[in-house]
């Protein structure tokens, strides 16, 4: 648990195997992704059917789009999964 503010912020471990294989330039940009969220949890777009709940926030990333999945409450966020577009969304539903 990272607390930010009064906001507690918890990784699930789909996303901290990912966050912790980038680079440090990349992490800074997933960092500042994640700061966005704290601040506006509403940013990404919630998903419908068997993802109901859980929200997406894309973002560049080295000049590649990453996709952050969360979901959240006034009081946490909790960040799912981290990656490119290609199959994101059949693991996100493994999870």
């Amino acid at each position: 648990m990272i607390p930010m503010t009064d906001i507690i912020v918890k990784q699930m471990p789909a996303f901290k195997k990912t966050y912790k294989k980038l680079h440090t330039q990349a992490k800074a940009e997933v960092d500042e992704a994640i700061k966005a969220i704290i601040k506006d949890p509403k940013k990404g777009k919630e998903k419908k059917g068997d993802l109901a709940g859980v929200f997406v926030y894309k973002f560049t990333c080295n000049r590649q789009e990453f996709l952050l999945a969360y979901e959240w409450s006034p009081e946490e966020r909790m960040l799912l999964a981290l990656g490119v577009h290609e199959n994101f969304y059949r693991d996100l539903k493994r999870n």
